[in-house]
């Protein structure tokens, strides 16, 4: 059954059309994004998907979840928009180190937000989670910072996700607490890590190689902690992206019951395109 019959249609403002970008003759990128402010007062989640103004085939995508009163987290999470957009159009796809563009759109977001603490009336943080497209490799490089994540599924499966910086996921990789419990434990928003924070750890860059039909979802905990991996393969095997960015936007709202978090998420299907003169 379609995960869509269950549910009624959706009451959001429309999300921005597809982007379709296609590179040579592999890949066709089909992504779409959502954003809502669910029941807070204030909108701090920021994201984009950037083509590369250069390189066809070259996608970067970025989510920021801020936090710091209503002017810190937004402040905070526009700071990380505004570094990734510009190093990533200073970025030569095919001379420069992947690796070391993400590490430094991690440390230079970080480090302009701890200079806006001075103008804010909380300290400014952000989560991050940005992945890197690659067309002529085939690869996804990906970072993150706090617990906003990266999901890969291949042929309806999580391939792999992002493991969060909080306090709850350290308590499952203890063995003390199973997934489940995590979810709805008591805190399960205190994070261990993220931009703004008095030291930031350095964290490697992942990479991936990915094939026609993978598709990536990256977003925050106002999406994913009302999910489980089952639930977003449902999704992501059923629905295009748009509609699938739409669904569970809607979803979220309903089992948030009115106390939910700002929401934010991107999803991005990987196809082939035809060799020309293929049947």
């Amino acid at each position: 059954m379609d995960p869509t019959d269950l549910y009624p249609p959706s009451r959001l403002p429309p999300l921005p059309k597809p982007v379709q970008h296609q590179a040579g003759t592999r890949w066709r990128l089909n992504a779409a994004s959502g954003l809502h402010k669910g029941d807070r007062p204030y909108q701090q989640d920021q994201l984009r998907v950037i083509a590369h103004p250069r390189a066809q085939g070259c996608v970067l995508a970025v989510i920021a979840d801020g936090m710091g009163g209503k002017s810190g987290g937004r402040k905070a999470a526009d700071q990380v928009m505004l570094t990734a957009q510009q190093l990533f159009e200073r970025y030569h796809p095919d001379s420069d180190d992947p690796h070391a563009l993400l590490q430094q759109i991690v440390q230079e977001s970080h480090s302009m937000i701890r200079l806006t603490a001075l103008s804010t009336e909380q300290e400014p943080h952000s989560t991050i989670v940005c992945a890197l497209f690659h067309a002529d490799e085939g690869r996804c490089y990906w970072t993150h910072m706090g617990d906003s994540r990266l999901y890969i599924f291949r042929q309806g499966r999580v391939l792999l996700r992002s493991k969060d910086d909080s306090y709850v996921q350290s308590l499952v990789d203890k063995g003390e607490i199973t997934e489940a419990r995590a979810r709805n434990h008591p805190m399960s928003n205190v994070l261990t890590c993220s931009l703004g924070m008095a030291e930031l750890p350095t964290k490697p860059v992942e990479e991936c190689e990915l094939v026609p039909g993978d598709t990536l979802m990256l977003c925050s905990d106002g999406v994913w902690h009302y999910f489980t991996d089952q639930d977003l393969e449902i999704a992501v095997s059923k629905l295009q992206p748009r509609d699938c960015c739409q669904y569970l936007i809607d979803k979220a709202r309903v089992r948030a019951q009115g106390r939910g978090d700002n929401l934010s998420i991107i999803v991005i299907d990987l196809a082939r395109l035809p060799v020309p003169g293929e049947g």
